[in-house]
């Protein structure tokens, strides 16, 4: 009895998703609740198990995307002893006894399907070098050809015939033979994922869509600065939890949402939607994309739980363990792109959200300080927002607002 795997629902406004891998090749015996495939959606993965136990079969490849609720293959369910009735052991024939096979025969078939069988990324690179896998000795489980296999498999294809004359190397001049290490031009072609797809269409929905406009300021990180260093590790022995600029520049920013209430609104329709709250949004860098998780209440936590919180989504991030309720929601969002080297920069909306602030890289600056030059730690900070519901005027005193909690920290806890 063969039992379909169909794609299961993951979210209200997801459609479609693509198969990200099988972590169960194409014929394996799979157990009841076993990982068997990781499936992306436009905005996390998910893993994808087996109702029930059987031998696996695929119905959709790799990179391939499909709807919501498509047979992406199907389970030969196991009998009551744990094996495929499809695979179970039979007694043999009287003709099969008497065509017993000889042991050459034996060992071919004691060998698994993934015998010789190359890995996605083996494949490709035997692909890029055009070298048959048939060529290739597999040193993976059960013979698989691994990428390491692949990446060797070069240095090894001149000896696949030992007995021929070296004629094919001469025809090439000598003096060219070294130059293919240092002078390959190739191409590698890759088909986006579901997740960098949506990043791109959701970007150009943001520029296309919206009245984008940016202002910027410059922070003198020098008070807050000392005070992280004087507490630090106070703070760390207290909480559990390191003190980083990221948390105060959230406190920061909930006080001035606090007064600039369409800063932290959102259009629909003809409609203009005010929260009256703080879900923040932290963008975060993963191999896979850049992702939005959400600090829920942002502006009812203290800095130890908003440092605990983005430490929390930043990690299950960088891991692919956020779920869309995750991910979802968020009324505000951060960025800093400080943390790669950025100087400056014009961060791009997060749709439907009105706005979003842009950290960047901390540079000791000359400045003029009470007719003196002084060398200071100055921050540049850029928030962009839609010009349609949020005017200049708001937009430069919600950056002042933040500027001055930074400069003056103690702002935030006596809330002026």
């Amino acid at each position: 009895m063969a039992n379909e795997i169909k794609v299961p629902t993951v979210g209200e406004s997801v459609t479609e998703v693509t198969i990200g891998r099988w972590l169960k090749p194409d014929g394996a015996q799979v157990e009841a609740e076993e990982i068997i495939a990781e499936i992306e959606s436009d905005k996390a993965s998910f893993e994808l198990q087996a109702e029930v136990a059987g031998v696996l079969h695929h119905q959709a490849a790799e990179g391939e995307t499909v709807n919501v609720g498509s047979i992406i293959g199907s389970i030969s369910e196991s009998d009551s002893g744990g094996k495929s009735a499809e695979t179970a052991p039979r007694a043999p024939s009287a003709e099969e006894k008497a065509s017993k096979p000889t042991p050459a025969a034996e060992n071919t078939e004691s060998e698994t399907y993934a015998s010789g069988t190359p890995s996605p990324a083996a494949r490709k690179i035997l692909d890029e070098k055009q070298i048959a896998p048939a060529s290739v000795n597999g040193t993976g489980k059960d013979g698989r050809i691994t990428k390491a296999d692949a990446q060797s498999a070069k240095a090894s294809q001149p000896i696949d015939e030992p007995n021929s004359k070296p004629q094919p190397q001469p025809e090439k001049p000598a003096s060219a033979q070294p130059q293919p290490q240092s002078g390959e031009r190739t191409d590698r072609r890759e088909r986006m994922s579901t997740l960098r797809r949506t990043i791109a269409r959701r970007l150009l929905e943001a520029k296309n869509g919206t009245a984008m406009l940016t202002t910027f300021n410059e922070v003198d990180m020098g008070a807050v600065m000392e005070m992280r260093k004087k507490y630090k590790e106070e703070f760390q022995k207290v909480h559990g939890i390191g003190l980083g600029f990221m948390s105060i520049f959230a406190k920061a920013v909930t006080k001035a949402l606090k007064e600039y209430p369409s800063v932290n609104a959102s259009i629909d329709g003809d409609d203009v939607i005010f929260h009256d709250y703080v879900d923040m949004g932290v963008a975060v860098s993963t191999p896979r994309g850049l992702v939005v998780p959400v600090v829920r209440d942002a502006d009812h936590k203290s800095l130890a739980q908003i440092e605990r919180d983005i430490a929390d989504i930043a990690g299950r991030a960088r891991d692919n363990k956020l779920t869309l309720e995750e991910m979802t929601g968020g009324t505000f969002t951060i960025t800093n792109g400080g943390v790669f080297g950025s100087m400056l920069s014009t961060p791009i909306l997060n749709t439907p959200q009105s706005a979003i602030l842009g950290m960047h890289n901390i540079v000791e600056r000359p400045m003029a300080v009470n007719g003196q030059v002084v060398i200071r730690p100055i921050m540049y900070v850029a928030l962009s927002y839609d010009h349609r519901i949020i005017d200049g005027r708001e937009s430069v005193s919600f950056l002042v607002s933040v500027k001055k909690s930074i400069e003056d920290p103690y702002r935030l806890f006596l809330e002026v």
